[in-house]
Order: C-alpha cells, then structure tokens, then sequence
C-alpha cells in the first residue's frame, strides 16, 4: 500500500501549516483507494502543479514520487531561494524544434498567475537582474505552497513510490512496489536526465517511447563548457574570475556574466549558450560589450601614451585578467606600440574566438534540452495524440527555456495546462 504523506512530514520536513482535518484522520480509507482520475508521475515542479490544477476541478489524483520527499529539484534551485519565474517570460525564451509549441500553455498560465499564486501564500520575493524573480526566504516557501494547494483538494501523494511498470488496456495500469493503481488517464512529470544525483532519470522518455512517441535529441543544456589544453593555459590561472561579457553562437547571444573555471568557462552567459552550442561549433566573446576596443585603444594611446597596456586595459577589465592577456606583448608604454598591433588587440577584445571540447554533462546541467516530440503532444492540452489519456509535462518535453525562471514558467504553464485537460 502507498506510503501516503504523513503528518510529522508536513510539519518537520516542510512546515506546513494544517488546513482544515489532520490527513491521517482519513488515512485508512485512503490507503485502500486504487483507483482514480489520473496518476501523475513526479512531483517535481510540473507535477505538483498538474496535481493541483485537477484537483481543483474535483479529479481523484494520486501523485507519485518515487524520492523521499517532494520537490527536490526547487528546494536546491536559485541557491536555495528559487528562480521560480520570470516576469519577462515569452515564447521566445524557449527552444524547442517547434518553436511555436509552447505559446498555448504560456498564453493561459502565466508568470503574472504565478506570481498571484506567490502573493496569496503570501511569499515575499524579489527581482534580480533581467527579471528573475526569487524568494526572500527559502526555496521550501515553494514546495510548502505547492503541497497545501493539492492538500486543500484531496490530492493523494506516495513518496518513496518507485514504478515497475505501466501498461495500458481500458485504463493505465502502473505497478510500484507499493502496489498497482488504475486510472483513465496517466501524466508523465518525472523530468529529464539533469543531476543524476538528484535522482533524475530518463523514465519519461522510456514511457514514451514505450508508447510510440518519438524523441528529439536529448542532451544538457545550461551547462558549463569545457576546452582543450590549449584553451585552458589561459582560462585556468584565471579560475574563479568573472566579468561581463556578450556571448554568441549560433541564434543565441547573451550578455551577462561570463566565469573561467579551472575546466573551462561558466557562469549565465555560457550557460545560456551552451543551449544552442553545438559540437564543433566556434563561440565568439565580447569581453567589451558595448565598447569599441580598438577605438578605446588607439584613444588611450593619445591620452595615456606612458601607461603600460596592462594598465589601460585594467581600467575595463578584471587587473588579473588584463595582465594575462598583455602578458605576451612588448613591455613598452602604450605610446610605443603600433596601431596595427593595437587594432589586433581590440579585435580579440570584442571578438574573442574559442572552440569548446565539449560540456560537463548531465551532472552540471540544469536541465535537459529536447525530449518528447512536440509534434506528438497537443500543444493545448499536453495529451498525446495517438495515446489517448497520457500526458507528458514540464521537462520532458521538447520545450528548454533560457536561464533565468524560464524552465520553472515551462513547468508551471504545461502542469496547469494538463491538470485543466485530464
């Protein structure tokens, strides 16, 4: 029988305040129930949204998880405190082999409904940079929300609930080793292969296809990137250095922190690159965003002709990272050095040209680029066309969105979109 959420958990793991009866006052009628409206599988973000969103239209919902508690994706996200949207968030800040797949869902949930969701749970919150919106408190805030929104509407949670197997008759068949439930229609949430520590795992995309619904290709998105030796004769002297820059690759171009790792580079802007990066690919940086170096160089060489390069270049750059990049030139004042030689370094400053090895995989990324088909799934509903009553939500999906809120936005607008359909 399902390991349904106990009452100790609700106060000691989430702080939950009690709304209306003790859930263990029902406990043992309920742990009889094997049947019911939809089985959602996951209770992550899009999960527990889904859950809710069909609870509220008086669905009998069991939502399965197969961790010890719900959430654990939110709980570590945004450092604790839980990017949970983004007030900018449109379709165009999504990828997706159909870009025009995700504009249904965001259309009729959006960051505004969450963000009502937030204030009625009284939640306080704050924006940061390019509107990302986060908690003042903890990423907990969320999770406690989330879950006492499916426990005013009777949503029946089993955690700790792993799924043997799923089949499909008249209704969906789904067998844990806490028993085997039935229901007409059955909700795929359990996310991509991102943080493997986390416990993600590829089970979606094994239901799917075991149900004859094509994938696109799987693979990490916002990750850091890695280089050749090379490459990183430069980069790891300089780990833990950050500055502003403008990336681009490809469609993509991002100007936001820019970080060099002893493996490499990270930080927001090559997180968000590393999405339309592929193998092979040359990714140009504009350590000077918004500067023409070459003018700024040539200026200085009138107006500071006896500062050495370091020291004019240490007036836009990071002091460390100015010296790096001079360390190769004659040791003369600015004065001295030739235009041309100038012009060569202010192109490298605002077209610095670099060729990754590849990323740091699964581990790192926060999210997993492609999945289910958009072409198989309605883009109202979430529903699959051919499979009648199974849904697929949320990560999933052949829908990433950009760092910053966005893949939380994704997870909220097709949860709902999906709880309003089964």
């Amino acid at each position: 029988m399902p390991d349904f959420l106990k009452h100790r958990f609700l106060s000691e793991t989430l702080g939950v305040r009690k709304r209306g009866n003790n859930p263990l006052e029902n406990l043992s009628r309920r742990m009889q129930i094997s049947e019911f409206d939809v089985i959602i599988v996951g209770a992550g973000a899009a999960g527990m949204m889904c859950a809710m969103s069909a609870g509220q239209r008086g669905k009998r919902v069991l939502l399965i998880e197969h961790a010890k508690e719900p959430g654990k994706k939110i709980i570590i996200s945004g450092g604790g405190r839980c990017n949970f949207t983004n007030i900018n968030a449109a379709p165009e800040n999504f990828l997706s082999e159909n870009r025009h797949f995700c504009k249904s869902a965001l259309a009729r949930y959006t960051q505004h409904d969450f963000i009502d969701l937030i204030k009625k749970h009284r939640i306080a919150f704050h924006e940061k940079t390019l509107g990302q919106l986060f908690c003042d408190g903890s990423a907990r805030q969320v999770v406690q929300m989330l879950f006492e929104e499916c426990l005013a509407v009777d949503v029946d949670l089993s955690l700790n609930c792993s799924v043997q197997g799923i089949s499909k008759s008249d209704r969906y068949r789904v067998e844990t080793n806490q028993g085997d439930f039935f229901s007409t229609a059955l909700v795929l949430a359990s996310g991509g292969l991102s943080i493997p520590k986390m416990g993600a795992t590829g089970f979606a995309h094994d239901v799917a296809q075991q149900f004859d619904l094509p994938l696109t290709e799987i693979r990490p998105a916002l990750v850091p990137l890695t280089f050749s030796d090379a490459d990183l004769d430069l980069m790891t002297p300089l780990s833990g250095l950050a500055f502003e820059s403008e990336v681009t690759c490809r469609k993509g171009k991002f100007r936001e922190a820019l970080l060099m790792t002893h493996r490499g580079l990270s930080g927001p802007a090559i997180l968000q690159i590393s999405s339309y990066w592929r193998e092979g690919d040359q990714i140009n940086i504009n350590m000077l965003p918004g500067t023409d170096a070459q003018t700024h160089l040539l200026q200085r060489k009138t107006d500071r002709a006896k500062a050495e390069t370091k020291t004019i270049l240490s007036e836009v750059l990071p002091s460390r990272f100015a010296a790096a990049l001079t360390e190769d030139l004659p040791k003369r004042p600015i004065g001295e050095l030739s235009d041309k030689l100038l012009r060569d370094i202010g192109t490298r400053l605002n077209k610095w040209q670099v060729t990754p090895a590849g990323d740091e995989g699964y581990a790192k990324a926060e999210v997993t680029l492609g999945g289910v088909d958009t072409n198989a799934l309605s883009s109202k509903t979430m529903e699959a066309k051919t499979v009648p009553g199974l849904f697929v939500i949320g990560e999933a999906v052949d829908v990433t969105g950009w760092l910053g809120g966005y893949n939380f936005q994704w997870a909220w607008s097709s949860g709902w979109a999906a709880g309003q359909s089964v």
